[in-house]
């Protein structure tokens, strides 16, 4: 089987576009998006074992195929990224590693990747808003971009953030010096030692481009040389009616370096938003050039630019390429009036990523899990023709039910898991479905191909591993009892599986 993570000899201007070497370093392993990788050798007996008496420790003589276990929150929704050597996964306080911080927080956590051991910890207080903007208990949801010596993360409170992955081992470098006031709850400062995050530049959304973020912020920042590129999760209110921000960013790109704003969408997604701008955007090279690609909260799949230009109105905006309408019309309208967002057959916002993979980008539509199941569909967008793709698609497929997952695709073949707990194996050229694999049990994992298997996670804790091509086969199911909502990852040859309170590291 042919895989698509490896390191190629690019011009330096294309360097951001290609996963490190066998790293994981950002959500999708690398800026397509795409969830495949190179590995080999990825243990399929796997046991999770038993916890130790009276701890929620993992007692590892009880475990098989895995290398270490990391005691995570209760509820982890921050898919992890591998890189130099550390693991990066966001999750909630409710297993504090500080005892002077206790309470509800958003907190990323650092640990080494060959033992498992905790080296450092960025925490978030929250907003206070509970579900409206910053959900109670559910902690950090987005996945970091790691470059170098440097990450960058959205946080809960809507904040892009830029950290130092060394943390405050290495002393309080940049010009953000008032981490003692950022990790504090009570306006006091707070004592600040080697084991927590090093800050070095920090943009709020919310104060800065008055975006009201719905539930939770949710994205994972994209970075492409200087410019860094991500959702601000801007939505309605908890009347699901009103939007309290309809002219705010649902897109931005800051200096990757500063936090400088550089632009802004003005495609008008949050005055149309359905329910939040959660989409996580991707970049790959088209026709010679980069272009961004996102699924916004309208419903809408939006291709632009990667430079800024000057907007007639005197600010810098990004600039529109094409806008493809991911929902069928009768999805938005019948007999005449418009479809109730929360029904069965009514229009969904794009909440997966939208991945490019050989000069096309795949679009799947689908709504908070809260919503239920609903109609869903896929959609294939030629990227190579810029100008005839408004409005249309190479291929539909509406077999797929709400999807939240991210698709992967190798040889020839997508595979996608939809909400109610299936996984389609799909021609990526024709839209043609090879098979459906029933789990029976919701999914909000996305699928990920490495080692020539599938392996993805679902709601009963069970990891799915099957045969990556056109015949159905599962080669394994390994339970580990406690939720998987976070997609799995390869790294180095290890497979990381996250459940809602540890992080399994699998291999040799």
């Amino acid at each position: 089987m042919k895989f698509k993570k490896q390191l190629f000899v690019l011009p330096s201007f294309l360097l951001a576009i290609s996963a490190q070497a066998a790293d994981w370093p950002t959500w999708g392993g690398s800026s397509d998006r795409n969830m495949v990788a190179e590995a080999s050798g990825i243990p399929t007996e796997v046991e999770s074992g038993d916890y130790l008496p009276k701890s929620e420790e993992i007692n590892m003589e009880t475990t098989k195929g895995v290398k270490w276990v990391a005691k995570l929150g209760s509820q982890t929704y921050g898919t992890p990224v591998v890189s130099g050597g550390k693991v990066f996964v966001g999750t909630n306080n409710e297993s504090p590693r500080n005892d002077g911080q206790k309470g509800d927080r958003g907190v990323l956590m650092c640990f080494d990747e060959a033992t498992g051991k905790f080296l450092w910890q960025l925490l978030i207080p929250k907003l206070g808003a509970g579900k409206v903007s910053d959900w109670e208990f559910v902690g950090l949801c987005s996945s970091p971009a790691i470059e170098g010596d440097r990450g960058w993360i959205v946080t809960n409170r809507g904040e892009v953030l830029c950290f130092d992955v060394e943390g405050q081992a290495n002393g309080n470098d940049g010009e953000f010096q008032d981490e003692a006031n950022f990790f504090s709850t009570t306006g006091t400062p707070v004592e600040v030692g080697a084991m927590d995050a090093d800050i070095l530049w920090v943009v709020d959304a919310r104060e800065d481009l008055g975006v009201f973020p719905h539930n939770v912020s949710s994205c994972s920042p994209l970075i492409y040389g200087d410019k860094l590129y991500a959702a601000t999760s801007n939505g309605v209110d908890w009347s699901h009616k009103n939007i309290p921000a309809p002219f705010s960013p649902a897109l931005i790109v800051l200096d990757k370096n500063t936090g400088e704003l550089l632009g802004e969408e003005v495609s008008g997604v949050s005055e149309r938003v359905l329910h939040a701008s959660w989409s996580t955007p991707a970049i790959d090279i088209v026709n010679g050039k980069p272009m961004v690609v996102w699924g916004g909260g309208d419903g809408w799949c939006y291709g632009y630019e990667v430079d800024p230009v000057m907007h007639e109105d005197g600010f810098p905006a990004m600039k529109e390429i094409f806008r493809y309408d991911a929902n069928p019309p009768e999805y938005r309208m019948k007999d005449g009036e418009p479809v109730k967002y929360s029904n069965y057959e009514g229009p969904s916002e794009i909440i997966a990523t939208t991945i490019i993979h050989d000069n096309k980008a795949y679009v799947v539509i689908g709504q908070d899990p809260e919503h239920g199941d609903g109609v869903g569909r896929i959609s294939c967008i030629d990227l190579s023709k810029t100008g005839d793709i408004s409005g249309k698609a190479l291929w539909t497929n509406t077999t797929i039910g709400r999807s939240i997952s991210t698709a992967s695709i190798v040889d020839g073949l997508m595979y996608q898991a939809e909400y109610d707990g299936d996984i389609h194996c799909i021609d990526a050229n024709t839209g043609e479905e090879y098979w459906v694999h029933e789990t029976n049990s919701r999914i909000w994992s996305s699928t990920l191909v490495a080692d020539g298997k599938v392996f993805i996670g679902n709601e009963d804790g069970e990891l799915v591993v099957l045969k990556a091509g056109r015949e159905k086969v599962e080669i394994a199911l390994a339970d580990f009892y406690t939720p998987i909502y976070c997609s799995p990852i390869v790294a180095n040859d290890t497979l990381y599986v996250t459940t809602q309170t540890h992080l399994y590291a699998i291999g040799k």
